[in-house]
C-alpha cells in the first residue's frame, strides 16, 4: 500500500512540475521509435548530465520524458532517436492517463547514472559479448574489470556488474572436447593458470570460487548483477561446489571428488537447485541446468514471451520487461535457457517458453541487492559459433532481445523507494 501511495504522490508532483515548465522531450519506445537501443543511451546521457529522466512504464513501450533541453535534443538528432517536444498541457494529459488506477502504467524517476562494470578478460576470444556490444552501440560508458580488481575489492566502485560469457567452475568453458589443441584455448588456459598463481591460488577453480564469493558479497551489499549465457549456471555451480573438487583431471591435474554430486550445497546458489553435474570433460555442458542438448526446436519456432507485471505494484519486474513486443525471438548459447524444474521457487520468472518448459529470463534479490540471469549468447545471432564475426547492431537498432539488457542498465538509476521486490 505504501508503494502505491508513494507512486500517486510522485505522479502528483510530476503534474505540479509540468505546470511550471514549458516543454518536455518525449521519447516514444513503441514500434514508432527509429532506434530503441540508442534511446537508452539518450536516457543515460541525460542522467550523466544530472538531468532527471521519467520512465513511463507500459506507456508506448516504456517511453522516456525529459525536461526540454537543447543539448538532449541535439543528441537525439545526432543518434537517430525519434523524439517529440510536448507542451506541458500534453504531458499533463499523459500523466493523467498513467496515474489512473484503471490502467497498468506508472512513472518512475531515474536520478543517477549507474557506474557500470563489465567482468571480462583482456583477450576474450573466441566470444563476443552482447552486453559490451550494446553498451558501445548505445554509447553508455563502462569499465572493464576482471579477477584482480574483484579480489582487490574494487566492486564497491560500481553500481552495476555484468558477468561476461565466463566459466566460474575452473573448467575453461568446457571447450576441451573440441578445442583442446587450438591455439586460443591453449593460451587462455595458460593465462588463467598464471593469473590464479599470481593471485595466490594453486588452482583456477579455487581462484574463480573466490571471485564468485566476492560477487556474492557485492550483491548482498546492494549491488546489481546481470549475467548471460554460461556466466549464469557456471556461477551458481561454483557457489554450490564450495570446497568440493568438481573438475576432471584434464582441467586441474587431479581427479574430481567421486562424491562431488552429493556434496553440492544448493542453499548457496542464486537461482538453481537439484541440478546434476556433467562429469565428462568431453561434453560441452556444466550440468543439466541448460536445455540445449535436448532441444528439438526449429529456429523459426523458437520464441519466448516476457510477462506483464503490475506497474503500480511491481515496478521492478515491470522495469526489467519494458518492450515494444511481448514475444521475442529465441537465441542459443552455451547456456541457452534454463530447465524450469531446476529454478528455485522464490525466483521471479520474467520470460519463458512455456510450451517447452524453458525459462529464459529470471530475476531475484539477495540482501540489499538484486541479480538477473538471461539465457543465450546474442539476441540477434541465433547460433553464434566460435569465430563468428560480432553482430552489427546498426542492422538491429530496434532489437527487443537487446532491449532487455538495457532495461537492466537503467534499473539501478530508479529512486530507491521504487526498487522493491
Amino acid at each position: 500500500m505504501k508503494l502505491y501511495r508513494y507512486s500517486l504522490l510522485f505522479l502528483m508532483m510530476l503534474l505540479t512540475s509540468f505546470s511550471l515548465k514549458a516543454a518536455y522531450i518525449f521519447i516514444p519506445m513503441d514500434e514508432s521509435q527509429t532506434n530503441h537501443l540508442k534511446a537508452y543511451g539518450i536516457a543515460y546521457y541525460a542522467l550523466m548530465k544530472q538531468i532527471n529522466v521519467d520512465w513511463l512504464l507500459n506507456y508506448k513501450g516504456g517511453s522516456f520524458s525529459i525536461a526540454s533541453n537543447a543539448d538532449i535534443e541535439k543528441e537525439c538528432t545526432i543518434r537517430g532517436v525519434k523524439y517529440q517536444i510536448l507542451p506541458d498541457a500534453s504531458m499533463s494529459k499523459i500523466i493523467d492517463e498513467i496515474s489512473s488506477p484503471d490502467v497498468n502504467m506508472d512513472a518512475v524517476r531515474l536520478e543517477k547514472a549507474p557506474k557500470v562494470a563489465v567482468y571480462t578478460p583482456s583477450g576474450k576470444m573466441p566470444w563476443d559479448d552482447a552486453v559490451t556490444l550494446v553498451l558501445t552501440y548505445a554509447e553508455i560508458p563502462y569499465t572493464e574489470i576482471y579477477d584482480t580488481e574483484i579480489l582487490n575489492d574494487e566492486l564497491v566502485l560500481y553500481d552495476w556488474l555484468h558477468l561476461h560469457h565466463e566459466d566460474f567452475t575452473g573448467q575453461f568453458g568446457k571447450f576441451y572436447g573440441s578445442y583442446r589443441n587450438v591455439d586460443w584455448y591453449i593460451q587462455q588456459k595458460k593465462d588463467a593458470e598464471e593469473l590464479a598463481k599470481k593471485l595466490g591460488f594453486s588452482k583456477v577453480s579455487q581462484e574463480k570460487l573466490a571471485v564468485s564469493k566476492k560477487i556474492n558479497e557485492y550483491v548482498v551489499g546492494g549491488g546489481f548483477m546481470f549475467a548471460m549465457c554460461s556466466a549464469t549456471d557456471s556461477y551458481d555451480i561454483a557457489l554450490a561446489a564450495d570446497g568440493v573438487d568438481i573438475c576432471h583431471e584434464v582441467f586441474d591435474g587431479d581427479p574430481m571428488d567421486p562424491q562431488a554430486q552429493s556434496k553440492l550445497d544448493y542453499s548457496k546458489t542464486f537461482a538453481f537447485e537439484n541440478f546434476k553435474l556433467e562429469r565428462s570433460p568431453i561434453v560441452y555442458e556444466y550440468s543439466d541446468i541448460d536445455v540445449s542438448p535436448i532441444r528439438p526446436m526449429e529456429q523459426k519456432l523458437d520464441y519466448f514471451s516476457i510477462f506483464e507485471f503490475s506497474a503500480k505494484w511491481d515496478p521492478v519486474p515491470t522495469m526489467l520487461t519494458q518492450n515494444h513486443t511481448r514475444l521475442i525471438k529465441g537465441f542459443m548459447g552455451q547456456t541457452t535457457a534454463f530447465k524450469k524444474d531446476l529454478v528455485k521457487k522464490n525466483v521471479l520468472i520474467l520470460g519463458e517458453n512455456k510450451a517447452a518448459n524453458e525459462v529464459k529470463y529470471i530475476h531475484g534479490s539477495l540482501g540489499k541487492g538484486t541479480w538477473t540471469f538471461y539465457g543465450g549468447h546474442d539476441p540477434e545471432d541465433y547460433r553464434h559459433l566460435v569465430g563468428d564475426a560480432p553482430t552489427d547492431l546498426n542492422l538491429h537498432p530496434n532489437s527487443p532481445g537487446y532491449r532487455l539488457i538495457l532495461n537492466n542498465i537503467l534499473f539501478p538509476a530508479a529512486k530507491k523507494k521504487e526498487r522493491k521486490t
